[in-house]
């Protein structure tokens, strides 16, 4: 069962898409060591925030599924093939990570336990939001609109934060470390989020043509 569901499941996640984002994140992450003496602290900050961000865009198409529809009826829960694309995606992305961080010349890079928890938080709310679009919709592709929604609020957070809560800090910020305490919260939260709908399948109305199951299929209006 496991080896007849993995294959079909490998098949299925937009590697392409990934790919791209990967490769777009650790061209941003090698722009401070491109620049050579030049680099300061703030650039190889903004560099990794900005590579997080890339990859973040990537993974928000992680859960689109053209079959949806279609595996819908299948005994496997939603839940375990989702997961299954989790488990083949996360240790791609560590590994990515890992090599984001080590592009950025070790002089100007900012402490690393502290600019993952904030790249983690990022990866959280784009998976959390497919699920979320998956949970609340039929669309097969919610990718597009999660991405979209992401980027936004990517560019705007930094902006609306108000200064006593600010969360985009510098390392010699005397608020860094109390700014990553709230960024572990978060993240906490995102992934307390993404579990809760992750664990349901999505309930659909019924519809004028009968009943819709858990699992988002029709059926016959029961007499």
């Amino acid at each position: 069962m496991g080896a007849a569901l993995l294959r079909p499941v490998v098949r299925t996640v937009p590697w392409r898409t990934t790919a791209a984002a990967a490769v777009l994140g650790l061209l941003l992450a090698a722009t401070p060591r491109l620049t050579g003496n030049q680099a300061d602290g703030w650039q190889a900050l903004s560099a990794l925030r900005g590579s997080a961000v890339a990859f973040a865009l990537g993974a928000a198409f992680l859960l689109d599924d053209p079959a949806r529809h279609t595996t819908a009826a299948v005994p496997t829960r939603r839940a375990v093939r989702h997961g299954l694309r989790l488990a083949l995606v996360l240790p791609v992305a560590a590994l990515w990570w890992t090599v984001a961080v080590l592009l950025v010349p070790p002089a100007v890079r900012p402490p690393v336990a502290g600019i993952t928890v904030e790249a983690a938080t990022i990866l959280a709310l784009a998976l959390s939001g497919a699920a979320f679009a998956i949970h609340r919709g039929d669309r097969t592709h919610p990718g597009r609109t999660v991405a979209g929604a992401l980027l936004t609020t990517a560019v705007l957070a930094p902006l609306l934060t108000p200064g006593s809560w600010a969360l985009f800090v510098p390392p010699e910020d005397a608020r860094w470390a109390v700014a990553h305490d709230r960024w572990a919260v978060l993240l906490c939260a995102v992934l307390v989020a993404a579990v809760a709908l992750g664990a349901t399948e999505p309930v659909r109305r019924a519809g004028p043509r009968g009943l819709r199951s858990p699992s988002g299929t029709s059926g016959p209006p029961r007499g």
